[in-house]
């Protein structure tokens, strides 16, 4: 007998979003996540491209964030840190199709400051970010990790490789020692 989303406590408004999507049932790494992700406990998951890594770190977060509102200007309340600007987005945009009220946005280098300092101002509960373009904004003060209560490093292996460690550990370093961490 397979589970469902529900049963592993993920609220109606996802539950509902994932199931416009014709996502019924989770796949084995969300359903082995999920329900810790929820309860507040750090995770760490491994599978392979195409697994559903990301509703497996995505949808605890959607619905951890959704639960505390929104969050201040410049102040996001939960940080996913990637390796690409590809990945940023595509993780941007499976964020979104189930977020509800949940304000989610990127920042990544190679395009202009324009669009995501404006994103800032308005207020991110959930900001995707690469570790470059993320300290460069903490640097001009645009953002602040103070009010990050969930940290998800996705990739974290490829950032390792890609030499990203000293930036993510600066980046952790200002946020919170009692956040949720999630690695993939």
């Amino acid at each position: 007998m397979s589970i469902t989303f529900a049963q592993l406590g993920v609220p109606s408004f996802v539950c509902d979003a994932l199931a416009e999507r014709g996502i019924h049932e989770p796949f084995e790494i969300q359903a082995a996540t999920i329900a810790d992700g929820l309860a507040g406990r750090d995770v760490c998951g491994r599978a392979p491209t195409g697994s559903g890594k990301t509703l497996a770190f995505g949808v605890p977060l959607v619905a951890t964030t959704a639960a505390l509102g929104n969050s201040a200007p410049r102040r996001p309340v939960a940080l996913v840190l990637a390796p690409t600007r590809e990945l940023a987005e595509q993780i941007t945009t499976e964020l979104r199709t189930s977020s509800g009220s949940v304000r989610i946005a990127a920042v990544y280098g190679g395009v202009g400051y324009g669009a995501q300092l404006n994103a800032l101002k308005r207020g991110v509960d959930i900001l995707v970010a690469c570790p470059g373009r993320l300290e460069d904004l903490i640097e001009r003060r645009d953002v602040d990790l103070r009010e990050v209560r969930q940290v998800v490093l996705d990739e974290a292996d490829r950032m390792a490789d890609m030499g990203f460690m000293p930036a993510v550990k600066r980046l952790l370093d200002q946020t919170p020692s009692d956040r949720q961490t999630v690695l993939f």
